[in-house]
């Protein structure tokens, strides 16, 4: 692909991707369900944390496309890295995870993760914006350009760590609260929970290897 074909494509997914976070986290507060407490904002949704994280790599994704069209390749040569771990560590496997896991779990109860009462405060299409296009665009990131993987071990202690850091920003909240962020948290004993912590970490894992599958396929 062209680079400037690439930056118009960064570019337009970035404004999407601000326009999206901008909407879902200006949702007036007393429109809320009773069910959606007001500590952490919406900022301890992983989907939110999720729609941020797409919107700087999208950013610099666009940053990079930049400096290559005005040849400052020194430059570019140090976002494009940058760009690269952003993809290959977070970006795509958080972009997966909150795609599937949200589905799967809304197709065997909503009301574990979506209460139907949010159905009157958030759009149909936000919902899709938030959970559904995340997908899409991971998987034509890859097909539109190769990205550089970082070795094996260190993208998994980047990716654990920034797993580690949400659950323990979800076990704050809960231990101010004696609110879980997600109502399925509350059906599992503390063992339990934390098989089930253990077990999203598994996937979320699976995603990343599934992704540097992909480019490999793909790109070599």
């Amino acid at each position: 692909m062209e680079i400037s074909t690439l930056a118009t494509y960064h570019c337009l997914a970035f404004v999407w991707y601000f326009f999206v976070a901008y909407s879902i986290t200006h949702i007036k507060t007393e429109e809320r369900p009773s069910e959606v407490f007001l500590y952490g904002g919406q900022w301890k949704y992983l989907t939110v944390l999720n729609l941020v994280l797409q919107a700087v790599f999208y950013g610099v994704s666009f940053l990079a496309d930049v400096l290559r069209l005005i040849k400052k390749l020194r430059c570019a040569k140090r976002v494009i890295s940058s760009r690269d771990l952003l993809f290959s560590v977070l970006a795509f496997p958080v972009s997966t995870f909150v795609c599937i896991s949200f589905w799967t779990l809304y197709s065997y109860n909503r009301e574990l993760v979506y209460p139907k009462s949010l159905d009157g405060v958030i759009p149909l299409w936000l919902n899709h914006a938030m959970h559904t296009a995340v997908l899409p665009f991971a998987l034509l990131e890859i097909l539109a350009l190769p990205h550089r993987y970082p070795a094996k071990k260190n993208g998994l202690i980047l990716l654990g760590f920034v797993a580690f850091l949400y659950i323990s920003w979800v076990l704050w909240i809960y231990s101010v609260t004696g609110e879980w962020v997600y109502p399925l948290f509350a059906l599992f004993s503390p063992s339990g929970l934390a098989a089930f912590f253990a077990g999203s970490l598994a996937v979320i894992v699976s995603f990343y290897n599934f992704g540097e599958f992909l480019n490999r396929m793909i790109w070599g």
